[in-house]
């Protein structure tokens, strides 16, 4: 049998308070094999000064490459300068891909005088669909939901002509989105001649 820890009966606590990144989800220590290092030691700095002393003090990096043997040590330097290359290379096509993306805001006709509003590209700024769908709905008293679209991505759907609105929702709740790249689009229906 295993041995197990005598408590008393009810008496449930962890064995030890672990601390998560809010970057990369991983405890600090690990977090240099995430990928996003300079964000996480940010994230560290300004929520747990005192751990992230404890592991990114000058100290702390020279008795870790202490241990380690000269070509070791080389390849360390290395690691951690294609590291820091990479994460810098990635937020400039991060930046440059939400300069070119666009929000497309298509109001099309159903019926006679019916009309759906489409909005599309809100993932490419880090906007949440669904959350988005909901505050929709609720701001304008309509139907609105998550739709796939032929291509394969998502667009919210909401009832109504309400594209003026949405411009300018846009506009107070995501100041990050410039103005140039949200599209206002009117697709009307073909009358087929019978």
């Amino acid at each position: 049998m295993a041995d197990t820890a005598t408590t008393p009966a009810g008496d449930v606590r962890p064995a030890k308070n672990v601390i998560y990144c809010g970057v990369c989800t991983l405890p600090p220590e690990y977090c240099e094999f995430g990928g996003t290092t300079k964000k996480c030691e940010e994230w560290l700095e300004s929520h747990h000064p005192d751990l992230h002393d404890e592991i990114y003090s000058p100290d702390a990096a020279a008795a870790a490459l202490s241990t380690l043997s000269v070509d070791a040590q080389k390849r360390a330097e290395k690691d951690a300068q294609k590291k820091a290359a990479k994460a810098v290379a990635q937020e400039a096509r991060e930046s440059e891909r939400r300069a070119t993306s666009r929000i497309t805001i298509k109001r099309v006709e159903r019926n006679k005088r019916k009309y759906v509003t489409e909005i599309s590209g809100l993932e490419h700024f880090g906007i949440d669909l669904k959350k988005t769908a909901k505050e929709f709905g609720k701001k304008f008293a309509t139907g609105s939901s998550v739709t796939k679209t032929a291509s394969g991505g998502e667009e919210v759907t909401v009832q109504g002509d309400v594209s003026e609105d949405v411009v300018e929702w846009l506009q107070e709740n995501h100041g990050e989105v410039p103005e140039e790249n949200v599209e206002c689009v009117e697709d009307k229906k073909k009358k087929g001649g019978a």
